[in-house]
């Protein structure tokens, strides 16, 4: 089978964790870039990278890649690309755009240039000389990095962090790409117990069943190269079988999640069953302080309110003290807790072992980690 250049977007700070996820999927020449992962495979490992990866965004299907600093070699060195390989007669194919630090700064001048350049090239393979967009849709992104024109398709449609279960949400979610990296980049494994006393809309511990039972994010939802003929729908079946093939609906979990706010831990309970995890996570209306447990060599990862807006200074240095006090009664457990606050760990009582910058959208944040005592052999 041809192979094929995939990019696998990622929010800063979680390049990593997606290279890894690329890895276990048994693809090993991953090359990692700020803000993506790129692989060559097979045209089946776009499926897979779509129905599989947990931290990534979007996986994008590179077609070409070349300098440009003109508007002319821009419109060549694109019409130039095998697009007839990908597009159909009827395919959609409208042109998004960006530009940084280079000649070409207009990015609706680059799009332009783009799409009638793809036109032209389809012209020719096609033999006719309109194109009436009715068929699916092929998203081509033109990124001008330095002079250096990346041409590529959206293989996702919708961002890879929908899952489809978080019909409801809570103010400000956490996005799921994130949830699921933060568990990764923990040392949580499906033996120990898990909890989230800032829950919301559940996000974290429904992202910890899904992980935990080996379930794969994608499997609920659609994508648009599913429509793609240049896709053979085979290949589609195949990577769905294998999902449910590998999927462990039965592993028991012990994962909870708790929240002052009643009315949004029914959403994330309600969030759950839509992910159909609502077996393996339990929610429960619960003040932080209030949180008690026997459970031994567990996991708290947590999103708490950051203090952000006007007003809540004041509450959440209380939180992140009463956090502190909740976590030394937890001698054995580990802690993992982003948030964009400067004086977190001085608030919190104790310094982190580790730290790391993560962008929760657009905000800086740091990940802070606790790390408890190994758990005894015969537990692991």
């Amino acid at each position: 089978m041809n192979k094929v250049e995939i990019i696998a977007t990622s929010t800063f700070g979680l390049e990593a964790v997606v290279a890894r996820e690329v890895k276990n999927l048994g693809y090993e020449n991953a090359t990692v870039e700020n803000g993506k992962v790129t692989f060559v495979a097979d045209k089946l490992a776009i499926c897979r990278a779509n129905l599989w990866l947990r931290t990534a965004e979007r996986i994008r299907l590179k077609i070409g890649e070349f300098k440009a600093v003109t508007f002319d070699e821009l419109f060549e060195k694109t019409k130039a690309l095998p697009w007839s390989e990908w597009l159909p007669v009827d395919a959609e194919f409208p042109v998004e755009g960006k530009s940084v630090k280079s000649t070409l700064f207009s990015v609706s001048d680059c799009q332009a240039i783009v799409k009638k350049a793809v036109v032209e090239s389809m012209k020719k393979s096609y033999n006719r000389q309109w194109f009436d967009e009715t068929g699916p849709l092929f998203k081509i992104e033109v990124a001008l990095h330095k002079d250096i024109a990346t041409i590529t398709i959206d293989t996702s449609g919708v961002a890879l962090h929908k899952r489809g279960y978080r019909r409801l949400i809570s103010e400000a979610p956490l996005k799921e790409t994130m949830a699921a990296a933060m568990i990764q980049l923990s040392y949580w494994n499906p033996d120990r117990p898990l909890h989230d006393p800032f829950c919301g809309s559940g996000t974290i511990p429904i992202e910890a069943a899904l992980i935990g039972r080996n379930i794969a994010p994608g499997m609920n939802r659609e994508f648009a190269s599913e429509e793609w003929p240049s896709i053979p729908k085979k290949l589609w079946q195949e990577a769905r079988r294998e999902t449910h093939d590998l999927a462990k609906y039965d592993r028991p979990l012990e994962i909870t999640g708790s929240d002052l706010n009643g009315d949004i831990i029914e959403v994330a309970r309600e969030n759950a069953e839509e992910a159909m995890v609502d077996d393996a996570v339990r929610f429960k209306r619960l003040p932080l302080g209030s949180y008690q447990t026997d459970a031994k060599y567990g996991c708290i990862i947590t999103n708490p309110p950051y203090g952000e807006r006007i007003g809540q200074e004041k509450e959440v240095i209380q939180l992140y003290k009463t956090m502190g006090k909740v976590f030394k009664s937890l001698d054995t457990w580990s802690l993992y807790a982003i948030t964009s606050h400067p004086e977190f760990e001085a608030l919190f009582g104790k310094k982190a072992d580790r730290n790391r910058k993560l962008y929760n959208g657009n905000l800086k944040t740091y990940y802070y980690q606790y790390f408890g005592p190994r758990p005894p052999r015969k537990e692991e």
